[in-house]
Formats: C-alpha cells, structure tokens, sequence
C-alpha cells in the first residue's frame, strides 16, 4: 500500500497550528513529521488533527524549544527514542507502522554560529550528537526503516545558494558534511530527495533575516527524508513545497514530501 511522508520543521506547533492543518487539508500526507514544536507533548494541539483523520501520534517534547512528533492517519506505535549525546533533549522519535516500516524523526542540533568546538560548545554538541547517530545506526544495522527531519545540514555543493560562500559557515562545512555522511553510510541509508531530484540547486529553508527570501533565494536543504537501501527502491515523487515558506506566519523552514509503495 502506498503512503505519502512529510516532513516539516514547524517552528512552534502552537504557534503554527492554521498552517499545519491547512497543508494536512490540502496535501493529505498519511505521515506528517514535525520538529522543533516547541511544546510539551500534552500541550500539542490534538482536536485539530485527529478532525482531518490524524489519531495516532507519537512525540516528545521540550516545553519553548527541541521538540518532535509523528502525526499519522495510518496505526503506528511508539519504536523509541534515543537521546543521543546526552543532552537531554527531545530530538529523536521512532514510530513503526502496520506494514513493519519504521520511521526514524529527528531534529539535529543547529550548533551555534562558530564551527570550533573549542569556542562553541553547540558546536561541539552538534558533532557528538552526529557521531552517536552514527554508532547507533552501525551497531543497529536498520532495515525497512525511514530517516527524516531537520538534520541541519546541507551537504551538498548544490544544496547551498552558494558553495565557496558557505564554507566556513555553520550547516556547510566539511567537518558536518563528513558527519552527516558518516551516519548515512553507517545506516546504508539512501537520500531519497537526491535520488528523485538528483540535478540542480534545491532549498528546504531561508532565513527570516532576508527582507524578501523568495526573490534573495539564499537558501539551505536542511530537511532531510532517506530510507535504507532495502526500500529506497520503492520510493519516488519527491518534492520540496516551497510555496508554503511564504504562507501567512511561516516556519522558515517548507516541507519535504515522498511517496514510498509499500
């Protein structure tokens, strides 16, 4: 049975609940994963969901920041939650569907603005974080398993409004992308974004500080969807909703879309 997967930086899930809901009404994902609700689970605006058909959730939650969660219409139980780098914060959740798929929803931490973890604690933090998603994934060996959220990072040369400018700059530099490549190959995990669009500049978010960030266009793919090796065959239609980075009181981060035939 096919199902379609998104996945959405939300910036605050209350904040931002109308614009949630509008993209559930018009795009009908069977899988919505958030991050950065900033909100505690129960505090989640539910009502609104479970109205359009989404009654199964799995989540954790940091009460003004962190935050992630799994909105499903399919039946999906909780597969865990890994608190990677012991920070002590809600950035991973595991749901497994019905058909033994298991989606992994993760929120990477951004790792501040200087990339030396001698300066930057956050950065420091961002790299250990990585480095246990990478031991986790070898010594777990997953399969029939999903990969998606906010991993901060663009790897990429064309993942970048400019490679040469982003360098030295935090999200692009090559220590991260070193990382961030460590855990997929640790996984076996397959970008699934690149595999559909494998060609040209692709963006998943622009920066609130840009007056207009449509025309500036200096964006980053932070937001991510992979699957392991044994079902990345199966997946396809991807897509970046870029329209909705300019919907009213928006993320700034759009969401990203796949369909796996499972």
């Amino acid at each position: 049975m096919p199902f379609t997967l998104a996945t959405w930086n939300i910036n605050s899930v209350r904040l931002r609940e109308p614009i949630v809901l509008k993209l559930l009404e018009e795009q009908a994902p069977d899988v919505l994963c958030l991050q950065e609700c900033k909100s505690p689970v129960d505090k989640i605006p539910r009502d609104g969901f479970n109205a359009l058909g989404y009654t199964h959730m799995v989540a954790r939650g940091d009460k003004g920041y962190n935050g992630v969660a799994i909105l499903s219409k399919l039946p999906m139980e909780e597969a865990g939650a890994e608190d990677f780098a012991s920070l002590g914060h809600a950035r991973h959740i595991a749901g497994r569907l019905e058909n033994g798929v298991t989606i992994h929803n993760f929120y990477v931490p951004a790792g501040g603005d200087i990339p030396d973890r001698e300066k930057n604690i956050k950065f420091g933090q961002k790299l250990d974080y990585l480095t246990e998603m990478r031991d986790h994934f070898s010594s777990t060996k997953p399969e029939k398993s999903i990969l998606v959220g906010d991993l901060n990072i663009a790897p990429r040369d064309d993942d970048v409004w400019s490679h040469k400018q982003l360098l030295k700059i935090v999200s692009h530099t090559p220590i991260e992308v070193d990382h961030l490549n460590a855990v997929q190959d640790a996984g076996d995990w397959v970008d699934i974004t690149r595999k559909d669009i494998p060609e040209g500049l692709l963006y998943s978010w622009w920066s609130y500080r840009a007056k207009d960030w449509d025309a500036a266009d200096k964006g980053r793919r932070l937001d991510h969807v992979w699957a392991t090796s044994d079902i990345a065959g199966a997946a396809h239609s991807s897509r970046v909703l870029r329209d909705v980075r300019g919907w009213e009181k928006p993320s700034d981060h759009a969401p990203v879309f796949a369909t796996f035939d499972l």
